[in-house]
């Protein structure tokens, strides 16, 4: 299971940090692991992918009250949207036929 977290942060430098500390919290639900990026454009526009063991410890994380306050102290100034995903397919394309 992954999810997608996209919202506008005040500045990344600092949510980046806010960020980090609340990785025990992911844990502790069951994420596995992140992958984060960043709008080319607007460097402050975040998108966060995360993994998960399950749907219900994704669920529970995202109703865990310390989330609202890590989005604070990490300057989140958007309504995040949020979007639960379970893999269909994974396909990779060899260098030589992607050219």
């Amino acid at each position: 299971m992954d999810v997608i977290v996209q919202h506008t942060v005040r500045d990344y430098d600092a949510w980046k940090p806010a960020f980090d500390e609340h990785e025990p919290t992911r844990a502790k639900h069951g994420c596995l692991g992140h992958t984060i990026y960043r709008d080319p454009d607007n460097p402050n526009d975040v998108t966060v992918i995360t993994s998960w063991r399950s749907r219900e410890g994704a669920e529970a994380f995202v109703r865990d009250p310390s989330l609202k306050e890590a989005m604070e102290k990490g300057g989140v100034v958007s309504e995040p949207r949020v979007s639960f995903l379970e893999e269909t397919e994974t396909r990779t394309y060899a260098a030589s036929r992607a050219a």
